[in-house]
């Protein structure tokens, strides 16, 4: 399935070309309460011709290989926090989409999705757009226990090493409005033509898509085998993990996994235990403290003591602030 819009869900068979027709269907009364999201696999009954004003009906969702999730709040006492968002269901890869400047980096948001995509069992990949107006330095160091495959992306640039890594996978792009997500999309698959919004002057973006869709990426010329498929979905403003348990949540932290054999039982790896490795393994040097503060920040959220949208909102290095062009990027 690859879209949905108010009840009508457009959906393609796994072995049709690209100028095959789609099928768009309903949703069969006997799926109950059962959610169908983008990316899931159906089977459908009735007109799957695919003509003009025919229309299928779907009967039965496969089981998922991986659901990304996300929730409004952190905490789970919440009403937000407790309405849980699938994002797409089979993807194998997160695409997290971050301008370099304006607007500036947000590592936290970037914390957050890769807490999601390990979360998910889905492979994250950085995509670093707007790389003409400043350096990954920062941001590359921040992330340079984790060996974080990234990409750079810069107005002239030909696609060619992010289409390799999208090649043969079901790819979900996520990123704050405003970083050029739509743009990067219109370039891959031109004929998308998703709208492609203007960042206001103070580094903020109007969203510009409304609902995730799924596009088929184009064959590259003398490549062989699948190019794959990328999921585009609406800017977000901050990424809930009110689904994550306190334990997963480490997982999204794995330059910091190894220092908690060394916690004693039932640590919560908060600044108030006393005892908590982390502590050590930082002062040793073998992890930046801003990672740590970071998800102990995380941790405070899921208890109702932290801001996500505040977290997902600093700002970036030197954007509007004293630090210097060497000063750490926010929002980590």
């Amino acid at each position: 399935m690859i879209a949905v819009d108010r009840g009508r869900y457009t959906c393609v068979r796994p072995d049709a070309g690209p100028d095959d027709p789609t099928i768009t269907a309903m949703r069969a009364r006997e799926l109950g309460r059962k959610s169908v999201v983008v990316g899931d696999r159906v089977g459908l009954v009735g007109d799957t011709s695919g003509a003009p004003g025919a229309l299928a009906r779907i009967v039965r969702i496969a089981e998922r290989g991986s659901v990304l999730r996300r929730t409004a709040e952190d905490d789970a006492t919440t009403a937000e926090g407790r309405l849980e968002r699938v994002v797409v269901a089979n993807a194998d890869q997160l695409v997290i989409v971050s301008a370099l400047a304006d607007p500036p980096p947000r590592t936290g948001f970037i914390d957050r999705c890769l807490v999601a995509a390990y979360d998910a069992d889905i492979e994250p990949l950085l995509c670093l757009t707007k790389a003409d107006l400043a350096g990954p330095e920062a941001v590359l160091g921040y992330y340079t226990e984790l060996e974080l495959p990234y990409v750079l992306i810069r107005p002239d640039s030909d696609l060619d090493a992010l289409r390799a890594l999208l090649a043969g996978r079901i790819s979900v792009l996520v990123g704050h409005s405003g970083v050029g997500k739509s743009t990067l999309v219109n370039r891959l698959v031109p004929e998308a033509a998703r709208a492609v919004g203007v960042v206001s002057a103070i580094g903020r973006g109007r969203h510009t898509s409304t609902s995730a869709v799924a596009l088929r990426l184009p064959p590259t010329p003398g490549a062989k085998g699948d190019p794959g498929w990328i999921v585009d979905t609406p800017g977000v403003r901050s990424f809930g993990l009110a689904h994550v348990s306190a334990e997963s949540l480490l997982h999204g932290f794995p330059d910091l996994v190894e220092a908690t054999v060394d916690c004693p039982a039932n640590c919560q790896h908060t600044a108030d235990e006393a005892d908590c490795a982390l502590d050590a393994w930082v002062a040793a040097g073998k992890a930046d403290p801003r990672r740590l503060a970071s998800y102990r920040r995380l941790l405070a959220s899921r208890s109702g003591e932290g801001d996500a949208r505040g977290e997902a909102e600093h700002r970036g290095p030197g954007e509007g602030d004293q630090r210097g062009p060497d000063a750490p990027p926010a929002g980590s």
